[in-house]
């Protein structure tokens, strides 16, 4: 398929610059075989069977975004972190008027200092001269996406986080979970569901756009990511009663599909993963999916379209652009099922 195949036009009064006043408030598009159902987010637990089981990326987002100078000529500097790789190491993007030299330059960031140690492509190493993660609380800021106008308040910080955030270390946030409060998760346990956690710590290459149009050649952006032994039994245990394994957000969905078996089990797993699903993918795991409404163009839209259908998710988005549904990372959601064929539906 050709990049063009995914695009859609999307008016931009739709992009979510804000969090609803109430995360399950959100409103919540039901796409099946049949038809579209308008509902709320909080219609979740409904639609979901006791022999189910509900699997969340347990992520963290890490205040990544910085905003300093260099210290030999106070030159102005923004680094975005990509991932930390060591108690005082992390990769980042930085912005500066001129490229940072490894082994000779140094950044400030308030009372934080990281030297520029070496370069990955078009990722910098910086060294920090404490661990990353306390400076980056201290001195950091939450990374909003990029279509998101607005700088980042402290709202933010509660808010681009999922409420069972536990392993820090993304700087995206899982957003299918985002919908989740305390309220409706018991809820959903109420209701017999099973609700088990994976962590997959997002990039920011989840934002970079295709540049290919042969889709086929484009090369994912790799993520870390964990599948804990008591997930894999839960998943097991689920198939065995009957049930569905039900994914909140592409992140999981690329957790389980990377650690699947051809039986439609999972192992305990852990590493990195750039599996990059189009339409054609054969998904052995997952059976149902919570998500957002993704960018036109995006390998997160081709990921839906390869689950619920090329087709079907055209009419979804259609219909949502319509109705007025709110896009993007904080906007509404949908429940997806996972089709037979993809092209043909």
């Amino acid at each position: 398929m050709r990049l063009a195949d995914f695009d859609f036009a999307l008016p931009a009064d739709l992009i979510a610059q804000a969090p609803s006043p109430e995360r399950a408030g959100s409103r919540l598009l039901q796409v099946r075989g049949d038809g579209l159902s308008d509902l709320s987010f909080r219609d979740l637990p409904s639609l979901l069977a006791p022999a189910d089981l509900l699997v969340l990326n347990d992520t963290r987002v890490i205040k990544a975004r910085l905003v300093g100078q260099k210290q030999d000529s106070g030159g102005r500097i923004e680094a975005l972190v990509e991932r930390v790789t060591g108690e005082r190491e992390a990769l980042a993007q930085v912005r500066a008027s001129k490229t940072p030299r490894p082994g000779v330059t140094v950044l400030g960031f308030g009372t934080a200092r990281a030297r520029v140690t070496g370069r990955r492509g078009e990722f910098f190493l910086l060294e920090f001269d404490e661990p990353v993660l306390q400076a980056l609380e201290r001195e950091g800021s939450t990374p909003l996406p990029p279509y998101i106008e607005r700088a980042a308040a402290a709202e933010d910080d509660a808010r681009y986080q999922t409420v069972y955030a536990n392993a820090p270390g993304a700087v995206a946030a899982p957003t299918a979970g985002l919908h989740f409060d305390a309220r409706l998760l018991q809820a959903v346990r109420e209701a017999g569901v099973g609700v088990a956690f994976v962590t997959l710590h997002v990039g920011a290459g989840t934002f970079q756009p295709v540049r290919v149009d042969d889709i086929r050649d484009h090369r994912m952006h790799a993520e870390r990511y964990l599948l804990p032994p008591e997930t894999a039994d839960a998943i097991r245990e689920a198939r065995a009663r009957g049930g569905r394994v039900v994914a909140v957000g592409t992140t999981s969905l690329r957790t389980l599909e990377s650690a699947a078996r051809d039986d439609g089990t999972c192992e305990a797993a852990s590493g990195e993963t750039n599996l990059f699903i189009t339409p054609g993918y054969r998904f052995r795991v997952v059976d149902a999916l919570v998500t957002n409404f993704h960018l036109p163009k995006s390998t997160l839209l081709m990921l839906v379209s390869a689950f619920a259908g090329v087709q079907r998710v055209r009419r979804a988005y259609a219909h949502a652009i319509a109705q007025r549904y709110r896009f993007f990372s904080y906007g509404d959601a949908m429940l997806l099922q996972r089709c037979a064929d993809a092209l043909a539906e």
